[in-house]
């Protein structure tokens, strides 16, 4: 059985704006690397912290850390001043 959190890795990698063969190059892992590395089925190969932050920066996609936090009990939000920069920008 594959875990919600696997899931929410290997589609954030291969369903995102940023193409998975880009999103390699940008944070440095050969393709083939980054795909075993959030592939659910594969057990041998694991997707390190760093990684991680890595891709949800080059995406802007914070589900895992969402997930993450959740699971915590934690409710995750951006901070003040990230708000009102994100609100600016939109104006």
């Amino acid at each position: 059985m594959v875990s919600e959190f696997a899931s929410i890795l290997h589609e954030l990698v291969l369903d995102n704006p940023v193409p998975a063969k880009d999103l390699a190059k940008s944070i440095g892992k050969p393709y083939s690397t980054l795909l075993r590395e959030v592939n659910p089925y594969d057990t041998g190969a694991k997707l390190g912290a760093e990684t991680l932050l890595q891709i949800m920066t080059q995406t802007g996609d914070l589900k895992p850390l969402e997930f993450m936090a959740n699971s915590l009990g934690y409710e995750l939000s951006p901070r003040k001043e990230e708000k009102n920069a994100k609100a600016s920008k939109n104006a």
